[in-house]
C-alpha cells in the first residue's frame, strides 16, 4: 500500500487548489469577456436581467473560489460553490431537453462535472478546509511578549 499517511496533511490543500481553479479562472472568464457571457446567460431564458445573473455568477465564483482556495471561512464558500454547481447544471446543462444528441451528450458531461465539483464541496463542508487552511491559522496575540 502507498504511504498516504506521509502526504496526507497536503491532499486536502491541493483538492481546495483543484477545486477553485475552475470557478476562479471561470469567474475570471466571464468579466473579461462580459458581452459574451451576457449572451450565454440570456439563452437559458432566466426571468431575471442576464447582467445581474451573470454577476452575481462572477461573485459568487470569484469569492467562493478564493476562501476554498486559502481556506478562509472555507465551508462557507464551499457550500456556495456546491449550490451554484448544482444550480448551474440544471438550468445550463439540461441535456434532457436537448434534441441534439452530440450537444445533448457534451452537456450530460457537463451536467454530471458541477454534480461531481458539488460532491467534492461538500466533503470540505462536511470535513473542513483541512491542514493548511486560514480556518486553522493560530490567531496573533499582539499583547504577547517574548520569553527568552
Amino acid at each position: 500500500m502507498i504511504g498516504f499517511n506521509k502526504f496526507s496533511d497536503f491532499i486536502p490543500v491541493i483538492g481546495r487548489v483543484l477545486l477553485s481553479a475552475i470557478f476562479l479562472t471561470s469567474g475570471l472568464g466571464k468579466l473579461l469577456a462580459w458581452d459574451a457571457s451576457v449572451g450565454y446567460v440570456a439563452t437559458a431564458g432566466l426571468p431575471l436581467p442576464s447582467d445581474l445573473l451573470l454577476a452575481a455568477a462572477a461573485i459568487t465564483e470569484i469569492v467562493g473560489g478564493t476562501m476554498v482556495l486559502l481556506g478562509f471561512q472555507a465551508r462557507l464558500g464551499a457550500l456556495a460553490l456546491a449550490g451554484f454547481s448544482i444550480l448551474t447544471a440544471l438550468l445550463f446543462h439540461n441535456y434532457w431537453a436537448l434534441a441534439d444528441a452530440q450537444a445533448a451528450y457534451v452537456q450530460q458531461i457537463m451536467f454530471w462535472k458541477n454534480i461531481a465539483m458539488a460532491g467534492g464541496f461538500l466533503q470540505i463542508v462536511a470535513f473542513g478546509a483541512g491542514p493548511f487552511a486560514l480556518d486553522n491559522a493560530e490567531p496573533v496575540n499582539p499583547h504577547q511578549t517574548a520569553t527568552i
